[in-house]
């Protein structure tokens, strides 16, 4: 627990400056971590970071993120972010063939669905920051009063397993937990700083988000444990991988730009 502490504190007096000041720093901090978590699924899946398809990939990650941060990045290629995604796909099953399987049609499969959750993921931590800092700070509260809140609810009150099948120590009562918790969050900082007209709507997306980031927690448990891993790394210690202390984040963000809350 110690560990676990001191980790968070180094990385929050990293992370909130970078947060604060934006631009540039935030962005290759940001890309470093999406870097770092797609690394780390391909490690699950036993793909060398140094292959062709691993390398390419990785490319393609770093060419999206800096074409959005300086759209120039892409002039002189003669087609959209679409079509290059659509490129990756064919090089990759090409790939298979060159090989004779020992690329599987499977494991293109995999690194693009990693690409894409990685990728959309964190692309949505930027895109979130860029609108204004009260928002990013509301998703981060929500996403760190709910697992608070999960954490002490379970410990303390939790007796029904939520899903032992996945997550063992997960329950009823800290799932919850959570929820309450981040509502609570979200109406204190409805009050101070505003970031919509309703206070029905802020409760409603509090209540949406703390679900989505539960349920990111458990499509991370669930991966980790289908490829019979503990944690998907070691970068953090106490608190394990990028994809282990993100992935709340990774599941949420987007979905609260699908429905235009952000």
């Amino acid at each position: 627990m110690i560990i676990r502490i001191i980790t968070a504190i180094i990385g929050l007096l990293i992370f909130i400056p970078l947060l604060i000041v934006g631009g540039w720093p935030l962005f290759l901090l940001i890309t470093l971590l999406a870097s770092i978590g797609l690394k780390e699924l391909f490690r699950m899946k036993n793909i060398p970071l140094l292959s062709f398809p691993a390398i390419i990939s990785m490319l393609a990650l770093w060419i999206f993120y800096f074409n959005w941060m300086e759209p120039r990045v892409l002039e002189a290629i003669p087609t959209n972010p679409v079509e290059i995604a659509f490129a990756l796909i064919l090089i990759l099953l090409a790939y298979s063939v060159v090989v004779k399987n020992q690329f599987t049609f499977q494991d293109a499969a995999f690194i693009l669905l990693s690409l894409g959750y990685v990728g959309i993921g964190f692309y949505y931590f930027l895109a979130t920051r860029e609108i204004g800092l009260e928002y990013i700070l509301f998703i981060l509260l929500i996403i760190w009063l709910t697992d608070s809140g999960a954490f002490f609810f379970g410990k303390y009150t939790g007796k029904r397993k939520l899903w032992p099948a996945i997550s063992p120590k997960k329950t009823v009562e800290g799932f919850v937990g959570g929820i309450a918790c981040a509502v609570v969050i979200a109406v204190i900082f409805q009050l101070n700083y505003p970031i919509h007209e309703s206070m029905f709507v802020v409760i409603i997306v509090a209540i949406i988000a703390s679900v989505l980031g539960q349920l990111g927690d458990l499509v991370e448990s669930a991966l980790k444990r289908s490829y019979q891993v503990k944690d998907s790394g070691q970068l953090l210690p106490g608190h394990g991988g990028v994809l282990d202390r993100f992935d709340s984040m990774i599941f949420m963000l987007p979905f609260l730009h699908f429905i235009q809350f952000i």
